[in-house]
């Protein structure tokens, strides 16, 4: 407890108010520090689109690009990145070359989440030039070109270049649609501190990611092998053991025996699967697709319903308490077993194992889990 008190102290500290606010005159922005300027990006900076294609031109200079997945996966574009080898014009050397503190974003994508995501090139790279689907945001003052690559991230500027794009399967933004967007600008000397801030912090953030995700990594494989231990050994790691005869599968124990599904299962079929959509109804038997599949478990999310006549005309569709269901398409393997609330719903395109007095279906469903990770 008194760490958290201090935790939350400390934070109070370091974002501690301004004297004085003012209103921005913009909805979205709404109440600025009051030394701080409300301008438009083309008031501060240049702004260009970068024109340069991927192939290579005889006769042109030799060049390198920073193209589209070199901005989205960095914060900051450096010379040791692997740059791609393209050619340019006398021009277009010219004008994209990179700069220290210039900006860069992405311009066009197919999803309007992913528009105008930024990076700042840290050193001058003469031979690098901004590459195709991303605009160079050049200012006169490196500490501007630094605010702003993290101003671009902001709730709010962010979502002003998201509205703007057009498209309906992908999206682009026009030259004028940045050129002139907002941003709340303090004065350089605070620029510089707010983008030394961020670096620092960002920086500590991610590192902290980086070791939560190989944790996961880590605790994901300690799963996997569990599971895998108890299904195809057992829990007794001193009982006598014997080859299975499968290769894959290696010794199971003495007492057990390798038998094909269809041995031990009443019977194995499919849901529906033609045109199932015809017997859509807004009210009436559930009946799970792929989608409604999860690890272990079954999303409500986008349910559909047939109707009581469908129910009954695809009766071998059904599904029951007990049994376990496998996705067959997409995620091909994800199970799960059919929990009480199910009991008596119908299904599509799904593999349906009948519950049997001989096959634990929890067992089943473990088993599966790790026979989507053998081989073919």
């Amino acid at each position: 407890m008194t760490e958290a008190i201090n935790s939350a102290e400390a934070r109070r500290r370091r974002f501690r108010p301004y004297p004085k606010y003012k209103d921005s005159g913009i909805e979205w922005l709404g109440e600025i520090p009051a030394h701080w300027d409300v301008r438009r990006l083309k008031n501060v900076a240049s702004v260009q689109l970068s024109n340069i294609d991927k192939k290579s031109v005889e006769g042109q200079e030799s060049v390198r690009l920073c193209n589209y997945v070199d901005v989205y996966y960095s914060d900051f574009i450096s010379s040791d990145m692997d740059f791609m080898s393209a050619t340019a014009t006398p021009e277009q050397v010219r004008r994209f070359s990179l700069r220290a503190g210039d900006v860069l974003i992405t311009k066009d994508s197919e999803s309007w989440m992913d528009i105008a995501v930024s990076a700042v090139v840290t050193s001058d790279l003469p031979n690098v030039l901004c590459g195709y689907h991303l605009a160079l945001v050049r200012s006169p003052r490196r500490e501007t070109g630094r605010f702003l690559a993290r101003a671009f991230s902001a709730l709010g500027p962010r979502d002003q270049f998201q509205i703007a794009a057009n498209g309906i399967t992908r999206f682009g933004l026009g030259g004028d649609a940045i050129r002139t967007s907002i941003f709340g600008m303090p004065p350089i000397q605070e620029q510089r501190a707010i983008a030394s801030f961020l670096d620092r912090e960002t920086t500590k953030i991610d590192a902290l990611i980086e070791k939560k995700e190989r944790l996961i990594e880590l605790l994901q494989e300690k799963r996997s092998a569990l599971i895998t231990q108890a299904v195809t050994k057992g829990l007794d790691t001193n009982v006598p053991m014997k080859d299975s005869g499968i290769e894959w599968l290696g010794k199971i124990p003495a007492h057990w025996k390798a038998k094909r599904l269809k041995q031990v299962v009443p019977q194995i079929t499919v849901g529906i699967v033609v045109t199932p959509s015809r017997y859509y109804v807004d009210d009436g038997i559930s009946c799970l697709r792929s989608l409604n599949i999860a690890k272990g478990r079954i999303e409500n999310a986008e349910l559909v319903f047939i109707s009581q006549a469908a129910y009954e005309f695809h009766r071998k569709s059904q599904i029951f308490n007990g049994d376990v269901v496998v996705v067959r398409t997409g995620k091909a393997g994800t199970a799960v077993v059919v929990p009480p609330e199910f009991n008596g719903a119908n299904c599509i395109d799904l593999l349906i194992i009948r519950k049997s007095e001989k096959f634990d279906a929890w067992f089943l469903y473990y088993f599966i889990i790790i026979m989507r990770k053998e081989p073919k």
